[in-house]
């Protein structure tokens, strides 16, 4: 009786060359990563087009990379659709309120002095630092000098530049807040230098030409010249508003923005003129616009005791509608003087002159915030400082 043949099982890919193999695997996946592209799955039936696409991964990470050559040039197709900027009269971004800080901690961070070229643990990593010393506000500053240190269209527009001359990431500033909401604490954008500007500025030369600066140097701090950019003038009145509403937009968590004394004109600048009604209005109108382009946002100044602001830097800030306002107490010799205008406002800002003062301030009942300005310019080892004082006082 003749012996039936068996059929062989498998499919004899060990009588195939293996080059033929490694092309049949290159144009299998070139076929699927083509799938759509070449309307190949218009002639498959659903069901199986879907049973495929399960064997994708398998093929990207085992397919020989020498027979992948996708064409990366550029075509009308494969472009990505351009980018179209966010508009500064957008509507505000609805965000959950937060609970505001009752006593609030606060210390400066210049421009970059926990962001400047650091990853995002980096970031958080200092975030927490300070929580463990107590800080449960960070003001970090966001402008100086005419520049954001922030991306930003408006000065795009304004200057020719972004921003400072960094390698700035907008996330820096989103970790930085993130991780501060996650720890309880605030973060408060400081726009420090506010209207004044050095030679050092990249704006310097631009602002001269366009005859935007106040007559005279303002030599407010001996040994520095300053010069003073003139919101009396609609252009640069509407630049800093847009500047303020486009970073709040930008950062629609931050807590607080903050402006510091240098938003006023020093007395001694030439002319006898009084600048105080026009800084008035610009800053009216800052803040209106501000708080409508979001809402939650607290509008703060670090001022001169209001005497001395509108006597010397035109600065009537009782008028202007700020959210709170810190007394700057940077001298020791009159600073049993001040103490009554903190107890009348919000707070406090002093530097390590004034370590010795640190328990008579938290013993005081009448003085809810206080802030803290390393003149060192070491914030890390200041914050250290104010822990161990706090501590000794508790």
């Amino acid at each position: 009786m003749a012996r039936k043949t068996q059929k062989k099982s498998g499919c004899g890919c060990s009588s195939i060359p293996f080059s033929v193999i490694l092309l049949c695997l290159g144009g299998g996946y070139f076929l699927f990563t083509q799938w759509d592209n070449l309307g190949l799955s218009r002639l498959i039936p659903d069901h199986i087009s879907e049973e495929l696409a399960l064997y994708l991964p398998i093929l990207e990470t085992t397919a020989t990379p020498e027979l992948i050559t996708p064409d990366l040039t550029p075509t009308p197709a494969n472009l990505p659709p351009p980018i179209s900027p966010p508009s500064l009269e957008a509507s505000p971004i609805p965000i959950s309120p937060r609970q505001p800080i009752e006593n609030i901690r606060g210390i400066y961070l210049s421009r970059y002095q926990a962001t400047n070229n650091a990853d995002e643990e980096t970031i958080r990593q200092r975030v927490r630092y300070y929580r463990s010393k107590g800080i449960n506000t960070i003001i970090h500053g966001v402008w100086g000098n005419a520049c954001t240190m922030y991306r930003s269209q408006v000065m795009q527009a304004k200057f020719g530049y972004d921003s400072c001359l960094n390698q700035f990431q907008d996330q820096w500033l989103d970790w930085l807040i993130d991780e501060a909401h996650q720890q309880g604490m605030e973060v408060h954008a400081y726009f420090e230098k506010g209207i004044k500007i050095d030679q050092n500025s990249h704006a310097f030369d631009l602002a001269v030409q366009r005859g935007w600066i106040v007559p005279g140097v303002d030599r407010t701090h001996p040994g520095v010249d300053h010069y003073v950019l003139d919101v009396s003038i609609p252009e640069v009145a509407e630049f800093f508003t847009a500047i303020s509403v486009e970073f709040v937009q930008k950062y629609p968590q931050i807590d607080a923005v903050q402006w510091d004394d240098y938003l006023g004109y020093y007395d001694e600048l030439p002319g006898d003129v009084d600048r105080t009604a026009k800084l008035t209005e610009f800053v009216r109108t800052m803040i209106a616009q501000t708080k409508a382009a979001n809402p939650r946002v607290s509008f703060d100044i670090c001022h001169h005791n209001p005497y001395w602001a509108k006597r010397y830097f035109a600065a009537d800030w009782e008028t202007w509608g700020v959210d709170r306002a810190f007394i700057q107490v940077y001298g020791d010799e009159n600073f049993e003087d001040e103490l009554p205008y903190v107890q009348a406002n919000d707070g406090i800002s002093i530097t390590e002159r004034q370590f010795d003062r640190i328990a008579g301030l938290i013993a005081n009942p009448k003085i809810e915030h206080i802030l803290f300005f390393p003149l060192s310019g070491n914030p890390e080892k200041m914050a250290e400082a104010v822990h161990r004082l706090t501590a000794e006082v508790n």
